[in-house]
């Protein structure tokens, strides 16, 4: 498997960081201010507000659709239907730290 250069970019951390141009090899490498990764959402300022935001209404379009396709809406029906599609979303969502999801 050969390593693609061009797949390559850099997530500058920080204020003073952002200046600076990095390369591999002879080649610049790409900057970004945002990347999803492995499902998570970071940014330069490491905050997770985008993240959590995208993670409510991934977990809002699946209750929807529970709603609207399953006509029984018995104890028996949903409780398997939740946990095993929304309830680990809206974990995520409420597990993160709340100073950080303010964003300014």
């Amino acid at each position: 498997m050969n390593f693609s250069q061009g797949k390559c970019k850099v997530l500058h951390l920080g204020r003073k960081n952002s200046t600076y141009q990095d390369g591999l090899g002879t080649d610049q490498l790409e900057s970004s201010y945002a990347e999803n990764a492995l499902e998570v959402l970071g940014d330069t300022n490491l905050k997770m507000c985008q993240q959590c935001a995208l993670a409510g209404k991934k977990a809002g379009s699946i209750m929807g659709c529970i709603r609207r396709s399953i006509t029984s809406r018995s104890r028996e029906v949903m409780l398997p239907l939740y946990s095993v599609l929304v309830r680990h979303i809206w974990s995520a969502v409420s597990s993160s730290p709340q100073h950080l999801l303010v964003s300014t």
